[in-house]
């Protein structure tokens, strides 16, 4: 054991157990730990403090420096309130919007975030209750707030609690904003915090915003003609116990859907998540449940949303009539073609449109894309950078849609985050489409395929918790980047992105890499079109590898044995990484 680390430690835990700053339980948890044989979690709760990241923060819940507490929240709002006043020099209607999601301790958090933004004179718009990650962006900008907070941990495990910051357009912090807030927060003592909140400056708002983004939600919609002809499309939806509840249902009927079922099991409220043993989309094991029920109902499609319901998952039915889940990929790339394809058809292109995607997701949306003449812009994983571009463009060009292969698409711009409620109901109305011409959403793909051709893709990801973890994370890394693979699956790599350099290698040439910021992300691509993305998780403690492997589909009837074939080419790709 790393006694200087032990050391530092046991003496920030000890002010923890003694000072008066905090309460009588969370003294008792250090003493506990400070008492204890093993020091494991000890160490785990105090090597380091909970960083504040460009996104805010996020992790286990519990008493300590590198845990999700309510000291940990007050210092971070104290210094994101620091930063607000300095941002805004003289203002005397400053104003943040404050959410949170079905977590265990999220009310305790959202309730701690609104007293100190308005101890510091900052008016708070504070959610009466649960609401989705994506309301709150649409409040800040129809609220004209200059920032906002949402109390999540996303599609995290129960464990885990999180802090999500946001800035006036209600996009997440991006520079200058995201280091300038960070410095802030590390300035922060505990004893800075200004804990006692005025509830002058509290106002709690609910139904009349919930209003407000449903009809917002509804600039999504391509079709409605389509939508009211399979109005009785059967539709199964499980907000796996989180946010969408209430707000996807209701925004499903105002687009025309009237044949909507829910799993009741999983319309409970609880943060424990009793019924998932994650509550993650990605996950299949999640929709278990929703399936079952789409069996019973002889649904024609099983949907979910993530706990803050900024994520989507769907399942449909294949050409045999069982359940096939669709990545995140798979569904992004639809999302792409569909808008494309029928806003050509509805008249409602002018040249100016264009698409985003993240850099880890497929390629073939940039062929979708190319062959139609709508641009298609990459950029870095996170929404944030979503937001950027659709800041950017404002006025100039057209944002008709932008996705990530995690599941997050936001199919209109009064939003700028991850909007499930909108893409589920954009699904919905392709899925609508689909029937409408006699197929499935699993025959769209298998179309999309067909004509763009197949790529298989698979994301693997490594959890390494701890300090231990974090320093195995980052050996890996540099060691990717110092001893690059030669082959992946047998064939050359011709290409190396190495976007914390900034730069593209190939043929032993280095070239300067367009991208607004560095990123601690490499890819690597063959001669035979494969694509490998690797990056460290910024929220979780995990590393990500992302492949796409091509392969040969020559009819829709070759889909599974084209996965199959693919599938076995991965397995030799991760091999030759070592995984």
């Amino acid at each position: 054991m790393d006694n200087e680390l032990l050391k530092h430690c046991t003496e920030v835990a000890q002010t923890w157990a003694t000072s008066p700053v905090f309460d009588a339980e969370t003294q008792a948890a250090v003493k506990a730990m400070l008492e204890a044989e093993d020091k494991t979690e000890l160490i785990d709760s105090f090597y380091q403090t909970l960083e504040f990241g460009t996104g805010g923060l996020r992790g286990i819940m519990g008493p300590g420096t590198n845990r999700m507490n309510r000291y940990i929240v007050g210092a971070a709002t104290q210094g994101f309130a620091n930063y607000i006043l300095k941002a805004f020099p003289g203002r005397t209607d400053l104003a943040v919007v404050v959410g949170h999601d079905c977590r265990n301790h999220g009310r305790e958090y959202a309730e701690t975030v609104a007293n100190i933004f308005s101890a510091n004179g900052i008016k708070v718009y504070l959610f009466e209750s649960l609401r989705p990650t994506p309301e709150v962006s649409f409040a800040i900008r129809q609220l004209h707030a200059q920032a906002g907070v949402n109390v999540t941990a996303s599609h995290n495990p129960r464990e885990y609690n999180g802090y999500k910051a946001y800035w006036e357009d209600g996009a997440q912090v991006l520079a200058p904003h995201d280091t300038g807030i960070i410095d802030e927060v590390n300035a922060v003592r505990m004893e800075d915090v200004k804990w006692e909140g005025n509830p002058d400056l509290i106002q709690i708002i609910g139904g009349e915003m919930d209003w407000d983004y449903l009809q917002a939600v509804k600039e999504a919609m391509v079709d409605q003609d389509v939508i009211l002809r399979q109005r009785d499309l059967n539709i199964v939806y499980t907000p796996l116990h989180g946010t969408g509840r209430v707000i996807i249902p209701e925004a499903l009927r105002s687009w025309g859907f009237q044949n909507i079922h829910v799993v009741p099991e999983q319309m409970v409220i609880d943060g424990d998540f009793p019924t998932v043993v994650s509550p993650n989309p990605e996950n299949a094991e999640a929709m278990t449940l929703g399936m079952k029920l789409g069996t019973r109902l002889n649904a024609d499609l099983v949907i979910a949303s993530d706990p803050d319901a900024d994520r989507l998952a769907i399942v449909c039915r294949n050409s045999e009539g069982e359940w096939e889940i669709l990545n995140g990929n798979m569904t992004c790339m639809m999302f792409a073609w569909y808008i494309i394809a029928n806003k050509k058809k509805l008249g409602q292109l002018r040249g100016n449109e264009f698409l985003v995607k993240t850099i880890v997701t497929t390629e073939l949306i940039r062929r979708i894309a190319d062959k139609n003449n709508v641009e298609l812009i990459d950029c870095y994983t996170g929404f944030k950078w979503i937001a950027a571009l659709i800041r950017e463009n404002e006025g100039v060009k057209k944002y008709i849609g932008g996705g990530e292969e995690s599941f997050g698409f936001l199919p209109f711009d009064k939003v700028r985050d991850k909007d499930s409620p909108a893409s589920i109901c954009l699904i919905c109305e392709i899925a609508a489409w689909a029937k409408d011409n006699g197929k499935t959403l699993y025959d769209l793909l298998m179309d999309i395929y067909l004509e763009y051709g197949f790529t298989y893709n698979k994301a693997v990801n490594i959890v390494r918790p701890g300090k231990t973890g974090a320093d195995e994370i980052k050996a890996m890394m540099e060691n990717f980047r110092t001893n690059p693979p030669l082959h992946l699956g047998g064939s050359p790599v011709v290409r190396i992105n190495d976007f914390q350099r900034l730069v593209t290698i190939a043929e032993g040439k280095e070239t300067p890499l367009q991208m607004p910021d560095r990123s601690n992300v490499l890819q690597f691509f063959t001669e035979n079109g494969t694509k490998v993305s690797i990056r460290p998780s910024g929220t979780e403690p995990k590393i990500k590898f992302y492949l796409e492997v091509p392969g040969d589909m020559p009819t829709a009837a070759d889909y599974h044995n084209a996965c199959a074939l693919a599938e076995k080419k991965a397995e030799e790709v991760l091999h030759d990484l070592g995984i």
